[in-house]
């Protein structure tokens, strides 16, 4: 099992931090109390759970020694947790709560810079055990986001979640894409007896359609172009994108592109891609 601890300042970043983990799928646990971690046998869900991040801030433990004990309980069961801290300057985390109007995690009835310098002092040995530290200060979100993943190249961290549906245009597109192709220009199975009952997932019609006058250099365009926009998607912080493509019934055609997309993108290795059929109930009919 992989396992994160994303710890630090509060106001530096960490809920942004976990968001980026959770949509790149990482289980993720924030401000789990330490005692609950003394009861938690991690390695026994090790095959289940490869990969988790705990969010623990001074709003799971009281003390320092607190979080060490959390290290060393993970330590004992053979597992080797990476330690994130993120940490900004005073002035920067005063102006965020400011901006935000949140109560600080610690008493409420001190200061707020009170409350920020009682913070630092008191995860100052969390800070020397940290693996990885980032200063946030001049970092906006999307710069955190591009700072994680330089600092954690070679984790195995995929940047995008891409789903291909595939549907027919006849019975309506879905409403929740992000870019759509029509490939009702190319060739149409449906018109052939021998193949009409068949769908895009045969390679009797496949073979139909990729032979077909400018099929193969659409797929190629298709390709080309998701492959220079999606860095772009990535850059601007996408986690997810839903690409739509349609024929007329959903099951041909449609069925046929999406297949070679599909394994065409499954080869990246920083984008995990699911493949959904919307019409394939109605097959059959």
């Amino acid at each position: 099992m992989e396992i994160l601890i994303v710890t630090g300042m509060s106001g530096a970043g960490k809920s942004t931090a976990l968001n980026y983990f959770e949509d790149r799928g990482y289980l993720t646990i924030n401000n789990m109390p330490y005692f609950l971690v003394e009861n938690i046998n991690f390695s026994k869900y090790s095959k289940s759970l490869k990969k988790m991040v705990l969010g623990i801030d001074i709003r799971s433990f009281e003390k320092s020694e607190d979080f060490l004990k959390i290290l060393e309980i993970l330590k004992s069961e053979d597992l080797n947790p990476k330690v994130i801290y993120l940490e900004a300057k005073d002035d920067v985390i005063l102006n965020r709560y400011n901006l935000t109007r949140r109560f600080h995690p610690l008493d409420s009835t001190s200061s707020m810079i009170d409350n920020i310098l009682h913070e630092r002092k008191i995860l100052e040995k969390v800070r020397e055990h940290a693996d990885i530290i980032i200063d946030t200060t001049e970092l906006k979100p999307k710069e955190l986001i591009v700072r994680l993943k330089e600092t954690l190249e070679g984790e195995q961290i995929r940047d995008l979640v891409m789903t291909i549906t595939t549907f027919g245009f006849k019975y309506g597109a879905p409403t929740d894409l992000d870019m759509m192709f029509d490939v009702r220009c190319l060739p149409n199975p449906y018109y052939l007896e021998s193949l009409r009952s068949k769908t895009g997932n045969d390679k009797e019609v496949q073979e139909y359609v990729m032979n077909g006058s400018g099929s193969t250099e659409y797929l190629k365009r298709i390709n080309e172009m998701l492959e220079f926009l999606l860095p772009h998607f990535i850059k601007e912080g996408k986690s997810q994108l839903t690409v739509g493509i349609g024929c007329s019934g959903g099951k041909h055609r449609s069925v046929t592109i999406a297949n070679k997309v599909y394994e065409f993108m499954k080869k990246k290795e920083n984008i995990k891609v699911f493949i959904h059929h919307k019409e394939k109930d109605k097959w059959s009919l």
